[in-house]
């Protein structure tokens, strides 16, 4: 018994050690601001920030309507936007007319 209790005080204090250690560099860790604590980490200027240089992701409304005017539409304008399509409405030689574009990259026609 008395070698089972020197066992078992033995672990007890390795693990009290152990976490003894653990907890004193935890407790070092401390941030010394000087300037706007409010700011933000530093920017890495190696990579650009997202989005940089990358076309929008849906369809232009101008793109649509220059598109529309290649197909003959004249007074060409966006009257709806969904999260498929752009609905131009415009005239042609055959009277008011409307037709439908992706809202993907690029505006593929989708309807005329």
């Amino acid at each position: 018994m008395m070698q089972f209790l020197a066992k078992a005080g033995l672990a007890v204090m390795l693990t009290a050690g152990t976490l003894a250690g653990t907890v004193a560099p935890a407790a070092a860790q401390l941030n010394i601001i000087i300037g706007e604590p409010d700011r933000g980490p530093p920017q890495d200027y190696r990579r650009p920030p997202p989005g940089y240089g990358r076309p929008s992701r849906g369809c232009n409304p101008q793109l649509a309507e220059n598109l529309a005017r290649d197909y003959g539409f004249r007074r060409a304008r966006v009257v709806d936007i969904t999260p498929r399509r752009v609905i131009v409405q415009g005239w042609t030689r055959r009277g008011p007319d409307e037709m439908s574009f992706g809202n993907v990259r690029g505006c593929p026609a989708l309807r005329r």
